[in-house]
């Protein structure tokens, strides 16, 4: 997949084994249809800062029919966790790989919230996947941490992002996994959105396959950690 889309030399040996894992290997052992293994894909190498195998990523991705739009709103996703930069980097990709194929950068605008209702919109949100213990961390929050750990998590983190249209939000909330996992280091962030996962109605078994779509881009490090927090979260046979 990444092998015949970059514009550098490729590095045979290893782009071969990357593709017969995403092309080959991974289709067969995941339940994912190549749409939400191209999302995924998206949203981890946007997390990482990738570009060169994203730009094959979204090449094949088009071919099979994943819209544009989708595709960027998988980069917005991991714009409150991996940090702004990194999504608009991946958007530039996106709108050159869309440039050669002649195609339009997507414009239509999937923001659904207001200055005014953005707080109250996102946490209903978080309300809706984490519970009252949203609203019981926003009692307890210590003042000089308020900006922080209320107003910008829930008003940005949610509100601007998880009210956007073009992703339902069972798909968000499954691309957060994603690019948390794909950071590393994130353990009990990743362990709070397996169990939010599981909220919105994914399974274990989901959460499990999306690990596995991002092992190529990821490592086993990182993957097994995930898959440690997966088990906690969502223990096998409950």
């Amino acid at each position: 997949m990444a092998a015949n889309q970059t514009t550098t030399a490729p590095n045979t040996e290893a782009e071969a084994i990357l593709s017969l894992l995403t092309d080959r290997d991974i289709p067969k052992m995941v339940a994912f249809d190549a749409r939400m293994r191209t999302l995924i894909s998206i949203a981890s190498l946007t997390a990482l800062g990738d570009a060169r195998v994203l730009e094959g990523v979204i090449a094949s991705g088009l071919k099979t029919g994943v819209k544009p739009l989708e595709m960027r709103e998988a980069m917005v996703q991991a714009m409150a966790y991996s940090g702004l930069p990194s999504t608009i980097r991946a958007q530039d990709v996106l709108a050159d790989v869309l440039k050669r194929e002649g195609l339009e950068f997507p414009a239509e605008k999937s923001a659904t919230v207001t200055d005014t209702t953005r707080f109250d919109d996102g946490l209903k949100l978080q309300v809706g996947i984490f519970g009252q213990a949203i609203i019981n961390g926003h009692k307890a929050a210590k003042p000089d941490e308020r900006a922080l750990t209320v107003d910008l998590l829930t008003g940005y983190c949610f509100g601007d992002t998880y009210t956007r249209t073009g992703l339902t939000l069972k798909e968000r909330e499954l691309l957060t996994f994603v690019v948390i996992t794909s950071l590393g280091g994130c353990e009990p962030q990743v362990k709070a959105h397996a169990a939010g996962n599981i909220a919105v109605g994914h399974t274990r078994r989901e959460l499990i396959d999306a690990i596995i779509v991002m092992l190529p881009f990821i490592g086993f490090p990182k993957s097994l950690n995930a898959l440690t927090m997966v088990n906690e979260a969502a223990p096998a046979g409950k």
